[in-house]
């Protein structure tokens, strides 16, 4: 068996906002791995800024895995638990030269065209405007779920926003979530909650910065409003660990990135744990190449979950590769009659 990898630069159709500043591109890396017959392809979406791994050495440990890709699936993901988003493409890597087809990881009544994925439409963070814009646009697509990054710009002004939309829109027609990407402080987290929840939102995102475990546990046992973990779950690597961070928070949902938290099994063992807790969840894409959202989509398919998912960031870029994955009326399908392009 041989391996070898490349990185392969996305490029944004159009500056996107988030809370580590405004995006132009972002980079990847592509795991390629054959026996000689077939191949695979696995994606290890490194996210700048955000990801663990994050780390100078980090193409140098794709090296490693590359030479050593005889170890197999289960010893290199064991011993990559300090590169989650590596693990998560030797996994897929590995999923996908065992597939009938590279792109076919998981067949199921989704890759057929039977069933689709119900998904959140994302408001990207910019001024009142350009929000309301997107909004709309989300409600014509046919979203019934919104998720709005908050903490960008005035409180005040994004509650106005939040106000505005209920003015139009019941929470049975229109369910909301936000995102604060840890913009609250603890001292002020508990008061813009109360706030917040008089629009009846589904739930906020990470109100205060990851790391505050005593804080966050504080907040989600008095918050009016379901509170779901997103960063606090990055850097977690240690089975225990994960089982001790959500008995301790007891938040009520955490938000699953598998590229982030070490691909499938990694994110089946948060899972395990937040079942054992009866915590909610749901899985995020966390801008992937559509080859990457598509493991993703595929596998969270056979979750079962019935709740919206984050799973519809593929259209952001110039130069994704064209693939059967289509949003409709807020739904991720995908087309098995479609094929796929692969520009690299």
């Amino acid at each position: 068996m041989s391996a070898s990898f490349k990185k392969y630069t996305l490029y944004f159709k159009r500056p996107s906002g988030t809370s580590r500043g405004v995006l132009t591109e972002k980079d990847t890396w592509f795991l390629r791995i054959t026996d000689g017959e077939k191949i695979g392809i696995g994606e290890c979406n490194m996210f700048r800024g955000l990801s663990y791994d994050d780390r100078p050495d980090y193409e140098e440990k794709l090296q490693w895995v590359c030479e050593n890709i005889n170890l197999g699936r289960e010893k290199l993901w064991e011993q990559l638990r300090e590169f989650p988003s590596i693990q998560f493409g030797v996994e897929m890597a590995f999923q996908s030269m065992e597939a009938k087809h590279p792109f076919l990881l998981f067949p199921s009544d989704f890759t057929e065209g039977k069933k689709s994925i119900p998904i959140n439409g994302l408001i990207w963070m910019g001024d009142k405007d350009f929000m309301k814009k997107q909004i709309s646009e989300k409600i014509k697509e046919g979203f019934n779920c919104i998720k709005l990054k908050i903490g960008a710009i005035d409180f005040e002004t994004e509650l106005e926003l939040l106000h505005s939309i209920r003015e139009n829109f019941s929470a049975e027609t229109i369910e909301l979530r936000v995102d604060a990407n840890g913009a609250f402080s603890p001292k002020d987290a508990l008061n813009k909650l109360e706030k917040l929840s008089k629009f009846q939102l589904h739930s906020i995102e990470q109100p205060i910065k990851q790391g505050q475990v005593d804080q966050m546990a504080e907040l989600c046992a008095k918050t009016p409003l379901a509170i779901a973990l997103d960063e606090e779950l990055i850097g977690i690597t240690d089975v225990t660990e994960k089982q001790e961070l959500i008995q301790t928070i007891k938040p009520q949902y955490a938000i699953f990135k598998p590229s982030l938290i070490g691909g499938f099994k990694g994110t089946q063992e948060w899972i395990d744990s937040c079942e054992k807790n009866k915590t909610g969840w749901w899985i995020t894409s966390a801008l992937e190449s559509n080859i990457g959202l598509n493991a993703i989509a595929q596998w969270t398919f056979t979750l079962n979950s019935n709740m919206p998912q984050g799973l519809g960031t593929g259209s952001l870029f110039t130069n994704n590769f064209e693939s059967p994955l289509e949003v409709m009326k807020g739904e991720l399908q995908f087309d098995p009659a479609e094929e796929w392009e692969i520009k690299f």
